[in-house]
């Protein structure tokens, strides 16, 4: 067997595995990924977490390989969708989310010894389950990276620190960029690989590995790479099909480049690579408003020597990356449960009998995910008060997708419409794109024929159900994906499958879902008609939406984000849309309802009434005024002179004399007083019980006396302060600022060119004047 850099860590990591946990260091290519799971199994049996379902398969089949060995004997995995291995079986790879699921079940009791793999990526689900192993301290635990704070991490779980030194092989770095201090960038991307290829398939023999952002690049990247004589051109994502798997991780007849994610960035061994090409970019999910999405990324500085080290595996090699020497990356990509919301976390604690708050994590968790996620699964009643998995919690939790779609599949009010839930969460749940619509203008109308109400959901699950459309671009590999899903679901549910579907309603499908999650309804901007709102978030329709022009409102069940410099510069693209009528919010009583204006109608007063959501007006409505509606017809009436002509003036300057006199202390006990015009008039109103503006002509301003400043004071005081002043040639506005002794002088009107003077002006005898006009602001002495 060929000796790695590892090797020198076997008897001391034996060892020190019978009595502790172990953090184990070691470089990118080392073999901590292959040797570990097998030293650990001579004291038992062994977990291994691997954060990727492909390097759990490729793992898996290496060391059966090695031991000459079908898998699923000694060495097996389980992901989602498949499983390997028996009750027999030594070493079983499994991806974090199946770990967890195990944990909820028997706290993997059926394991002596976890071994928690590359654990710098710092994924919310190896997370919490090292916080899980460390809380219940029932197995062995054994967490390994190449770029992880070992010191750190070993006083978190009160661990060993084991470190191997050095690689097998050397790692030269070459850096593309005009300043050296220029971070990644995506323009142009595809034509900047194709030019890198080529000068690496002159420099010499030998694979190449090409790391980008996500399928978009690396199938732009592809295109542009065809026609290259004896290249064999390998994509490497995670929903890849076993045959691209195999082409890409074996070595070929011809020249290899291999187009992949970051899944190639750690655990795996892809023979006879010689040159990595780094674009510096991924795509990482983090919270905007409130919602986990994925948006294109600077990778971080630990990330940068995964991928560096890739080309070190088997034989020196080069590393070009695609940015400047001194960009500023970060140092560590940040942990997931830091930069995205925190609800699968929590139902998945809640599920493993642990409340999220009551375990101890490397960092403490944002408060304010923390609540979000709480009152989230408290509204899905998926958790009690005490952060413990409710029945219907425990429901959603084994569901291969998101709690908020988990939800809607488990309270789908009928059987049909749960089976439609179930086909078109299993498209949302599968990471690759099911269809692009074809620029082919005759396919799109026909397609709009056969789907006339441009609904994703529609289209998604008619496609499920084998339902033939025009004009779009099917991803057969991930329509077997997504097909596959939702018939693991539909078994858990022991409904038909999909051959055998039940017929349902689009229109009780959409209400199902508002009813459940009002909080997924957006309405269109009235003016910026490719945006639409929830009050909360703005969206725009991604490119490929189908949503008609005349829908006014939709539901939003999936977003994607394209970065900004902050929240506000985030562009976030709806990309999974539901049409729902505009008459619908009304019936779930969303929205509220405002006044808008008074309507007189055969001598009836009517307020009509606007329903606002999300800043749009969505449905009116006319209503008698009465009671507390006829109040604000009959004071705006008041106030524009229409009844009790010179009312309005003579009470407000009452007002504002009585509100001067107590600011000046003398109004005896009373030390503070907020009346208002409308406050206090509207009081009278409402002591009368007027149930029409009409009444009022019975009235007049004698039977609306305001109670102030006593009248024996009051004709002397008003002299002293006046609200209003008129000059002959200027007319004046006064303002008192009792506090500061100060009186302003404000111009209303009038032909005088010059300023007032001050003989012109009451005493105000230890005040200061000041005179304004427009933005000019002078003393008056």
């Amino acid at each position: 067997m060929t000796s790695l850099p590892i090797d020198t860590l076997r008897d001391t990591f034996l060892t020190q595995l019978a009595q502790n946990h172990l953090i184990v260091e070691a470089e990118t290519g080392s073999g901590k990924s292959t040797r570990l799971p097998v030293w650990a199994a001579e004291q038992g049996r062994v977990l291994v977490i691997e954060p990727r379902r492909i390097a759990c398969t490729s793992l898996a089949q290496y060391l059966a390989q090695q031991r000459n060995e079908a898998v699923g004997d000694s060495i097996g995995y389980a992901i989602k969708l498949e499983t390997r291995f028996n009750e027999n079986s030594q070493v079983v790879f499994v991806t974090p989310g199946v770990a967890l699921r195990w944990f909820s079940e028997n706290q993997l009791a059926e394991y002596d010894i976890v071994i928690v793999d590359e654990f710098h990526e710092r994924r919310w689900d190896t997370d919490l389950l090292v916080a899980l192993l460390k809380e219940h301290q029932k197995q062995r635990l054994v967490v390994t990276s190449a770029t992880i704070e070992g010191a750190k991490l070993a006083s978190y779980v009160s661990a060993k620190r084991l470190q191997a030194e050095g690689r097998q092989f050397q790692v030269s770095l070459q850096y593309r960029a005009n300043d050296s201090r220029q971070l990644p960038d995506s323009r142009h991307l595809e034509q900047r690989v194709k030019q890198e290829v080529l000068t690496a398939l002159q420099a010499g023999p030998g694979d190449i590995l090409v790391f980008l952002p996500g399928r978009k690049e690396i199938t732009q990247c592809a295109q542009m790479l065809q026609g290259l004589e004896d290249v064999v051109i390998a994509p490497l994502h995670a929903s890849v099909s076993d045959e691209q798997r195999e082409v890409a991780l074996n070595i070929q007849p011809k020249t290899k480049v291999v187009l992949a994610t970051n899944v190639a960035e750690t655990s795996l061994t892809i023979p006879n690579i010689v040159r990595v090409i780094d674009s510096g970019l991924e795509r990482r999910t983090e919270q905007r408003n409130g919602r986990t999405t994925l948006s294109l990324k600077h990778i971080s500085q630990a990330s940068a020597k995964q991928r560096a080290g890739r080309a070190g595996r088997v034989m020196d090699g080069t590393c070009v990356r695609l940015y400047g020497e001194h960009a500023a990356l970060a140092l560590v990509t940040p942990p997931e449960m830091h930069r995205e919301a925190l609800t699968e976390a929590m139902l998945a604690s809640a599920c493993c009998h642990h409340p999220l708050t009551s375990l101890v994590f490397v960092e403490a968790l944002p408060e304010k995910s923390v609540n979000q996620a709480y009152q989230l699964l408290q509204g899905m009643r998926a958790i009690d008060s005490q952060g413990k998995a409710t029945e219907h919690g425990r429901k959603m939790y084994p569901l291969p997708i998101d709690a908020l779609v988990a939800d809607l599949v488990t309270r789908m009010p009928s059987k049909a419409l749960k089976e439609a839930m179930i086909d078109y969460a299993a498209v949302l749940a599968t990471p690759t794109k099911l269809y692009r619509l074809s620029r082919d203008e005759e396919q799109l109308e026909q397609l709009n024929q056969q789907e006339s109400l441009g609904s994703d959901a529609q289209l998604a699950i008619g496609l499920m159900r084998g339902e033939p459309f025009s004009g779009l671009e099917v991803d057969i590999d991930a329509l077997r994906e997504a097909r596959g899903l939702a018939e693991q679901m539909r078994d858990v549910f022991e409904l038909p499958q999909l051959e055998v579907a039940s017929r349902y309603r689009h229109d009780d499908l959409v209400l199902a879902i508002a009813t459940l999650h009002p909080e997924l309804i957006f309405v269109r901007r009235t003016k910026r008609r490719e945006a639409l709102g929830n009050g909360a978030m703005e969206v725009v329709l991604g490119r490929e939406s189908r949503f008609l022009s005349q829908s006014e409102a939709a539901i939003v069940l999936d977003t994607h984000s394209l970065p900004g410099r902050g929240v506000k510069q985030t562009l976030t693209l709806a990309t999974q849309v539901l049409p729902i009528a505009l008459s619908s919010l009304e019936d779930l009583g969303l929205g509220e309802w405002q006044e808008s204006s008074v309507v007189v109608e055969q001598d009836k007063t009517y307020i009509e009434m606007v329903l606002v959501y999300a800043g749009r007006v969505i449905a009116t409505k006319k209503t008698l005024a009465q009671g507390a509606l006829v109040i604000s017809p009959i004071l705006n009436a008041v106030k524009a002179g229409e009844y009790l002509s010179g009312f309005y003036l003579k009470r407000q300057t009452e007002i504002l004399h009585w509100r001067l006199y107590v600011e000046l202390g003398l109004a005896g006990d009373v030390s503070h007083n907020n009346v208002t015009f409308d406050g206090w008039f509207s009081e009278q109103l409402q002591l009368l019980e007027l149930n029409d503006i009409d009444d009022l002509e019975l009235f007049s301003s004698e039977d609306f006396m305001f109670e102030g400043i006593p009248y024996w004071e009051y004709e002397d005081f008003a002299a002293r302060f006046p609200y209003q002043l008129a000059l002959g040639d200027l007319n004046l506005d006064v303002e008192y600022q009792p506090a500061a002794k100060l009186v302003y002088v404000v111009y209303r009107d009038g032909l005088r060119k010059g300023d007032p003077k001050r003989w012109e002006l009451p005493r105000w005898q230890g005040w200061r004047v000041k005179y304004r006009k427009s933005s000019r602001i002078l003393d008056i002495k």
